[in-house]
């Protein structure tokens, strides 16, 4: 695979000003079941009227479910008419980036269904779509991934969970030199913590976006699986350890706020894909919207670990059971399209 030399482009701290949100009102009952599909529709709604007190919320919806998504989400959010497989804008969306002149374009990864693993013609379409509607220029590369793989901090540091991006259900024969020469010249980066995630265990294949985040330059908040039983207990010890001894592209050491998940979640959606953990969160315009899962203990860590480290955001948390059930997370659902 050749890459083209460097370029203007970097993707701005999720923190930073936003223009808009973009979501997508995609469940449908093929992928999760009536009942699961109700309850992503309701939380997808919960979520959009979230953020939108905040900032725009501009949302991709199917002709057959305008309807639904009208009723449901009301005035607050614009409804853009597309065909869609899912709801994880975060992952089927394009990837916003910035040049030095303050032009805003949008990077096509090419979405496959996270490695040919779920239907994705009509979400295969929609980065184009939405740069399309944003009004802005659509960047190409030869890379497979998603949004949710990837994490920066806007002045040039990347986190990328390897078992991701490195996988070969994405890009076979790419080596970690050339996805870095490719990420470096779309994103504008000069340095990637790379995590190992873990492969095979969830559809993600190890999304970076439930392990740890930046929160401003500097500033990382992880997660931490303290289930013993679980197959993230390992791999976010691992994680923490990386991020510990990691310094970002300034030469500077990371400051990190850990986060443990919940040690219960509320019954009426817990299955074996449940995705228990408070990193998944969004930050938009003067908030971070953040899940619960009913452990009020655990709840309020997340709560005031998040307004010690954010003291000028408002905190919303919101149950969001049901896409967790789908095995994702508010951070998934969602898309920034800087100011």
């Amino acid at each position: 695979m050749a890459f083209a030399a460097d370029s203007d482009w970097h993707m701005p701290d999720e923190g930073d000003p936003h223009t808009a949100t973009w979501m997508a009102f995609g469940p449908s009952e093929d992928v999760w079941g009536k009942k699961l599909m109700r309850g992503a529709q309701n939380n997808l709604a919960l979520i959009a009227k979230a953020i939108s007190a905040h900032e725009q919320v501009n949302m991709l919806v199917r002709e057959e479910d305008h309807e639904t998504a009208e009723r449901l989400c009301g005035s607050a959010v614009n409804l853009f008419v597309h065909e869609i497989d899912d709801l994880w804008m975060r992952d089927t969306g394009p990837v916003f980036v910035k040049n030095s002149a303050g032009k805003l374009a949008g990077v096509d990864f090419n979405f496959n269904g996270w490695g040919n693993k779920q239907e994705h013609d009509g979400d295969a379409e929609v980065a184009e779509f939405v740069t399309d509607k944003a009004n802005v220029e659509t960047l190409r590369t030869k890379l497979i991934l998603e949004g949710g793989g990837i994490e920066v901090d806007g002045k040039g540091t990347a986190i990328i969970t390897e078992s991701c991006v490195l996988n070969k259900n994405r890009n076979p024969g790419v080596s970690k030199e050339q996805c870095e020469a490719e990420l470096s010249r779309l994103l504008g980066l000069k340095k990637i913590i790379w995590l190992p995630g873990i492969k095979g265990k969830d559809i993600t294949d190890g999304h970076t976006d439930f392990y740890a985040r930046f929160i401003s330059p500097g500033v990382v908040v992880a997660g931490l699986d303290n289930d013993p039983s679980s197959y993230d207990h390992a791999v976010t010890k691992r994680h923490l350890e990386i991020l510990k001894d990691a310094t970002d592209g300034a030469g500077q050491k990371l400051k990190i706020i850990v986060i443990p998940g919940p040690g219960s979640v509320r019954s009426q959606y817990e299955n074996k894909e449940f995705a228990a953990g408070y990193i998944n969160f969004y930050l938009c315009n003067g908030a971070v919207i953040v899940p619960e899962f009913g452990d009020a203990k655990a709840d309020r860590y997340c709560r005031d670990a998040l307004k010690d480290a954010l003291p000028n955001r408002e905190i919303v948390q919101l149950n969001i059971d049901a896409i967790a059930a789908g095995g994702g997370g508010i951070h998934c659902t969602t898309q920034q399209q800087p100011a």
